[in-house]
């Protein structure tokens, strides 16, 4: 069997994709091959490429910073990325969301990690590696809770939180500069590992 590349060329066998995690020194260093993961998946214009790096090298210099990508095996082309770090007050997001909650919910900004990106390659989507991506992300955080935001809408990101239990925090959400309503989802760790 064979599936396509990120490239539309064929690979040479399914299994031939492996999870890694980026230390921060190699993520600034891949940077340009992660937002052109993240400018395909989200049609976004290749202007945006050089603010996205300026903030997201930010983000790998924050306390708890974690990043695991989908590699192909074939010729080390990245296909998929998720990273965080640990929320904390003074972070923009962090702010953002706080402003939405009610006193009752504010409990739930004291210990989590912030999944802030995850994104793969359209050629490659359909084949779990978020979930896997997501997993792995996941899979050794020591904050109580992940939060999440994500454009409201029905599609695969949205199947795949409630597949995996994230519920509601804020709904039909507005970020500040950002037309588009949100949902800012959350659960508590650790994700329960997949069942088989």
């Amino acid at each position: 069997m064979s599936i396509p590349t990120a490239h539309g060329r064929p690979g040479t066998r399914p299994g031939s994709i492996e999870i890694r995690r980026l230390d921060p020194v190699t993520f600034r260093g891949r940077l340009r091959e992660l937002i052109g993961i993240y400018l395909t998946a989200m049609q976004y214009p290749a202007e945006l490429a050089g603010a996205r790096a300026v903030l997201w090298e930010e983000h790998s210099r924050r306390e708890g910073f974690d990043c695991v990508v989908a590699v192909s095996r074939d010729d080390d082309q990245l296909l998929g990325l998720a990273y965080g770090y640990r929320g904390a007050p003074g972070q923009w997001w962090y702010s953002e969301v706080r402003r939405g909650m009610t006193p009752a919910a504010l409990p739930q900004l004291g210990d989590f990690f912030e999944l802030t990106e995850l994104h793969v390659h359209p050629a490659w989507q359909g084949r779990r590696i978020g979930e896997t991506l997501l997993r792995r992300l996941a899979d050794e955080r020591p904050e109580r809770s992940m939060l999440l935001s994500t454009p409201e809408g029905e599609n695969r990101a949205w199947r795949l939180y409630r597949r995996l239990g994230f519920g509601d925090v804020l709904r039909h959400y507005r970020f500040t500069g950002d037309p588009r309503p949100f949902g800012v989802l959350g659960r508590e760790l650790p994700l329960i590992p997949p069942a088989g």
